[in-house]
């Protein structure tokens, strides 16, 4: 199981929500490249990068911070936030970001996951955020009717590379993940399923363990690392020795 350092990007810095609230922000650096090397030298594997400007306004907002990251580290990443279009995740990829993650238009648009999906295979992830079971979109602006694992089945079928899965209600709120909630969406598809949002500390890490023989391959974490809960090197230590050996994300 990876454990997987997250960058959230607001105004060009790295920052922390508080369960998605724009208004709730915590800015950790001012250079986010630097914070991403920092995170590398620690030992990640990958990076997750959000655009949160660009979650809520449809739109790329963060590019310049993001090409900066890039370009600083050797590791592989992938980016979410505002990307809805084909031409959007092209310009990312050739940008030099690893993976895209779609998350609103899978929802509103499975045709484009379907061939985006065709024209860059093993490059799409789907972001799957719930509140109480349901697909949120739109930067969690909006709740839909939609159940989460209904979404990641349809996903699965489209050819998507993984699943990130996260609880709205436990993000930014180092409470722990939703172990139940992960777990049956992991149940749900064959494809790997990374685990995001409030993991605050060892035994977080070490309560995700077990699910990883269920398909769980990674770990996002972002509050708990920036202020100290979660020592990266240990949480990478302890995924490192353990044995499950369900699939790398």
């Amino acid at each position: 199981m990876l454990v997987i350092p997250a960058i959230d990007l607001k105004g060009g810095c790295c920052v922390r929500l508080e369960q998605g609230l724009m208004d709730k922000d915590t800015v950790y650096n001012d250079d986010p490249a630097a914070q991403a090397r920092s995170w590398q030298e620690q030992g990640a594997e990958l990076l997750h990068l959000v655009d949160l400007d660009g979650a809520f306004a449809g739109v790329p907002k963060n590019r310049n911070a993001i090409a900066a990251i890039v370009a600083a580290l050797q590791i592989p990443t992938q980016l979410g936030g505002g990307i809805r279009d084909l031409e959007t995740i092209e310009a990312y990829l050739r940008l030099g970001v690893t993976r895209v993650i779609l998350g609103t238009v899978a929802k509103e648009n499975p045709a484009l996951v379907a061939e985006a999906c065709r024209l860059f295979p093993g490059r799409i992830v789907v972001g799957i955020d719930a509140k109480e079971g349901r697909v949120a979109v739109r930067g969690w602006a909006d709740v839909t009717e939609k159940r989460a694992t209904e979404l990641a089945r349809e996903m699965e079928g489209l050819g998507v590379e993984a699943i990130i899965y996260t609880d709205i209600a436990r993000d930014g709120m180092m409470q722990g993940p939703n172990l139940e909630a992960t777990a049956a969406l992991a149940d749900a598809i064959r494809i790997p399923v990374i685990a995001s949002g409030g993991i605050s500390s060892l035994r977080d890490i070490e309560n995700l363990l077990p699910l990883e023989a269920r398909g769980v391959c990674g770990a996002i974490t972002g509050k708990a690392i920036y202020s100290g809960a979660l020592d990266l090197r240990q949480a990478i230590a302890l995924t490192r020795s353990a044995t499950a050996g369900a699939g790398r994300c």
